[in-house]
């Protein structure tokens, strides 16, 4: 299938990697961003949170960053302070961000992503921690 799909990724989270197994599953090769590696510039960066319809707070990552040593946590913090903290620190930017045709989702859970993919999936799919998303016929397990 050709879609235009980009996912800002980190190899190192399983949601991120389920993420893209999911994308994968559907037919379609993205576009793979390592975002720590290669950050979005400040401007796509709003448009993700924007698109995706968060604020800047929510699509900041606590666990496993310096979110709580750099004080981020303070209410009083405007959104461009925490952009400028999330740009030079990558790994404060919550993943991964998926951006599809048919819309932007921060995918946390992973399948979220299937909400922005067409449905094209090629069987089943379950997630590495064994919970099943997709059944035989590529559709979502309730």
């Amino acid at each position: 299938m050709t879609m235009d799909v980009t996912i800002f990724h980190n190899p190192q989270c399983g949601t991120s990697r389920n993420t893209l197994a999911m994308i994968r599953n559907a037919g379609i090769e993205p576009t793979v961003i390592e975002y720590v590696r290669t950050p979005p510039s400040r401007e796509q960066l709003k448009r993700m949170i924007w698109d995706a319809g968060l604020t800047v707070r929510q699509a900041i990552r606590e666990k496993g960053t310096p979110y709580a040593e750099l004080g981020l946590d303070n209410p009083e913090l405007s959104e461009d302070h925490l952009l400028d903290a999330m740009l030079a620190d990558p790994i404060l930017i919550d993943r991964p961000f998926v951006i599809t045709p048919l819309g932007t989702r921060l995918c946390r859970p992973s399948e979220v992503v299937l909400d922005i993919l067409p449905d094209s999936h090629r069987g089943p799919f379950t997630k590495e921690d064994g919970e099943q998303i997709l059944d035989a016929d590529g559709k979502r397990v309730s």
